[in-house]
């Protein structure tokens, strides 16, 4: 949930033009990583948690690229990201992390 309102506050600096372009891409993919996380939680099985966490990761991996694109772009200052980025690695490292331990007697 941190990272996607560090995300929400990022976005509100992307230019209007970019409204139904890259900024909707990126926002309906962070909020898809604790939406998947907790979809899957619910679920009845480990092996079906496990898929749900797979997603939240590639998820992620959505919002870490948009992220650089619009760095990228100059639609945010180089620097502004990076915060959200770091974070978004240590998030991606613990689900992976999650998702083994969820698989591995399966």
């Amino acid at each position: 949930m941190d990272l996607a309102e560090m995300v929400y506050v990022l976005s509100r600096s992307l230019p209007k033009e970019e409204q139904f372009r890259l900024t909707s891409q990126l926002l309906r993919a962070v909020a898809s990583v604790p939406a998947n996380i907790a979809e899957g939680y619910q679920r009845e099985t480990r092996k079906d948690y496990a898929h749900f966490i797979s997603i939240a990761r590639g998820s992620l991996a959505e919002t870490e690229t948009f992220l650089l694109i619009a760095a990228r772009a100059d639609l945010l200052p180089k620097a502004a990201p990076e915060p959200a980025l770091a974070l978004a690695d240590e998030l991606s490292r613990m689900l992976y992390a999650l998702r083994q331990s969820l698989t591995s007697d399966l």
